[in-house]
């Protein structure tokens, strides 16, 4: 591994950790972290993720805009831009922002996963909680997001 990457990834780490001093953008460090929880789902590790991912039984949900998606993404990932005009709070008016739920699988047993860009990614948040509230009984949130994939080391689509 560079010494670069390696660098990268202890910057991820160390943002993913809560200490937000270095190394993010400006509007990540002004955005509040998702909640640490999700009613009637459950948050999840990258390697957790991974293990649903080598397991080939969940869909992946990338709720990060299609720029983002097409610079890589988790292997096999659905890429559902989530857009949103709600505040960046647990009780958000859903009806603000737009998701397009034609891209969810239509059985509500399917194991989803939603994530975006990482503890601030409110985007995968909010598409998480929409899902569970429209029925679907396997929803997961990688609250570390695309991030916490990458800084974990796991492998990437591009």
């Amino acid at each position: 591994m560079s010494a670069r990457r390696v660098l990268l990834k202890q910057i991820l780490v160390t943002a993913l950790a809560g200490t937000w001093a270095i190394g993010l953008p400006a509007w990540a460090q002004d955005k509040p972290q998702t909640p640490p929880h999700l009613a009637k789902g459950k948050v999840i590790s990258p390697q957790e993720a991974n293990a649903l991912l080598a397991g080939g039984k969940a869909v992946f949900i990338d709720t990060r805009s299609p720029l983002n998606f097409a610079k890589g993404h988790i292997p096999g990932a659905r890429s559902a831009f989530y857009k949103e005009k709600s505040e960046f709070a647990e009780n958000f008016d859903a009806a603000l922002d737009s998701f397009d739920f034609g891209k969810m699988p239509p059985d509500t047993h399917t194991i989803l996963v939603f994530y975006s860009d990482g503890p601030t990614g409110w985007k995968s948040y909010k598409a998480a909680v929409q899902a569970i509230r429209k029925g679907y009984l396997n929803v997961h949130y990688l609250r570390s997001g695309w991030a916490g994939w990458e800084a974990a080391g796991l492998p990437v689509q591009e």
